[in-house]
């Protein structure tokens, strides 16, 4: 049994005198016992979901305009014929990429398990020479499924069929430009993407594109995360890309997909409570050094994102699965279908009538206030993302702290999650608080074996 109440006296700080090892001896005792229950439920169960989504749960191959379901399950791994992958578009010169010849081909490309079951997004991994890579290609976009809650996944939608033949190389110079406008916004520096997507879509390097070519690199631009990766192509926070072939694209994979290194599985996180969540969480987390250097990651990824070369850029979706790390602890952003361009937020506020501010929210939480009187959403988000990644990082942080950091960390948190997106604020204020936080967490692991 538990001593009982009063037979401990607390110092400051917490921690326990007197019968406090006993005490300790059963805490330890319990956490073993419920993270050892848990792997061996995880396992099971694991085993289960692996049979029944086997023979119930399509995992659906939609790349280019063709469907198939020869992937049945997030957890099944088999090689998919690569004719479900654009390979007869190919073959018949209506698409064109880089990895094209190493997906139909020399069969160094192959797909080896999927990892989702929604038809709306298409993730697989996979092996190229060798190499282990994710893989994926697009129907419809999360953002306009979310933003158009009447739209059905249409499983056409890649049609390759701009630009049409007889464009000349200027006039798709000007359609990319125009397309990037309104994509971007005005910059000044887009006529540089330009040049790099024209380069990357002459694959065969001879200083042309070919209309299968220009077909291929267009239609891959109409997904949000592709033009994203291209917009950040220059950063090291995000995913690289290696390679495409039609509307399907290639990127490193990212070891860690989680800030905790490990999620917990879906299908679990019902059955366990809140408490048992973030134990979990903190027993499989990497060390708080480690953790650190991952966090200072994230944040450069705010800072270059906001007011970037192409523009600025909103979190749409602030959660643990979005984010991940790699073997160096480096921060990756290992999903960037959240992330939307400044323009197309603002696109979307313009005009849009409200009832309450839930009605201004674009994805899931970039939430701009709704005018009462005019009944007309405003411009400003309401959390900037740097607020919104500081509300992430405050138990992954905090959680272990050494104890000479913590109280100045906890402040330094809590202010930057009550930070505001009025535009007022965003410029010197927002900096001020990012480099404080950065610096902080630098000071305390700089020139150890963590740095």
């Amino acid at each position: 049994m538990f001593p009982a109440h009063g037979e401990f006296t607390v110092q400051k700080g917490g921690r326990f005198v007197g019968r406090s090892i006993v005490f300790t001896e059963h805490l330890l005792f319990i956490q073993l016992y419920l993270l050892s229950t848990y792997f061996l439920w995880s396992s099971v169960l694991s085993s289960w979901e692996s049979t029944t989504k086997s023979r119930h749960i399509p995992c659906y191959m939609c790349c280019g305009n063709k469907c198939s379901s020869e992937l049945p399950s997030p957890l099944h791994s088999r090689r998919v014929t690569n004719s479900a992958c654009g390979c007869d578009q190919y073959k018949k010169g209506i698409i064109s990429g880089s990895t094209c010849a190493d997906l139909c081909d020399d069969h160094t490309l192959a797909f080896q398990q999927c990892l989702s079951s929604s038809p709306t997004q298409q993730v697989y991994g996979g092996l190229w020479k060798g190499r282990a890579v994710i893989i994926k290609c697009g129907i419809q976009e999360a953002f306009k499924a979310e933003n158009n809650p009447d739209s059905t996944p249409r499983r056409e939608l890649v049609l390759f069929d701009k630009p049409t033949r007889g464009t000349s190389m200027d006039e798709f110079r000007e359609m990319l430009l125009n397309f990037l406008k309104s994509n971007l916004g005005d910059q000044t520096s887009l006529a540089t993407l330009v040049s790099q997507i024209i380069t990357m879509a002459d694959v065969n390097r001879d200083g042309k594109v070919s209309l299968a070519e220009a077909k291929s690199i267009w239609a891959l631009l109409q997904l949000n995360e592709f033009l994203l990766m291209l917009s950040l192509h220059e950063k090291e926070h995000t995913s690289k890309l290696l390679g495409h072939c039609g509307d399907l694209y290639l990127t490193e994979k990212t070891p860690h997909r989680s800030l905790y290194g490990t999620e917990i599985p879906r299908f679990l996180r019902p059955l366990l409570p809140s408490p048992l969540h973030r134990l979990i969480h903190q027993w499989l987390a990497p060390a708080w050094p480690r953790r650190a250097k991952i966090a200072i990651g994230l944040l450069e990824f705010v800072e270059e994102i906001f007011h970037g070369t192409y523009g600025t850029f909103y979190i749409c979706e602030t959660s643990f699965k979005s984010v991940g790390y790699n073997d160096k602890y480096d921060f990756k952003m290992v999903d960037l279908r959240e992330v939307a361009t400044e323009t197309a937020v603002r696109t979307f506020l313009r005009g849009r009538r409200c009832e309450r501010n839930a009605d201004c929210t674009f994805g899931r939480d970039c939430t701009a206030s709704c005018d009462r009187l005019l009944k007309q959403c405003k411009g400003d988000l309401i959390q900037p993302n740097l607020a919104k990644v500081c509300a992430l990082l405050q138990d992954y942080l905090l959680s272990g702290s050494p104890a000479d950091l913590r109280e100045e960390l906890q402040k330094q948190l809590r202010t930057c999650t009550t930070l505001s997106g009025l535009a007022s604020q965003m410029e010197v204020h927002h900096s001020l608080v990012l480099n404080n936080l950065k610096t902080l967490l630098w000071k305390k692991i700089s020139n150890t074996k963590y740095s």
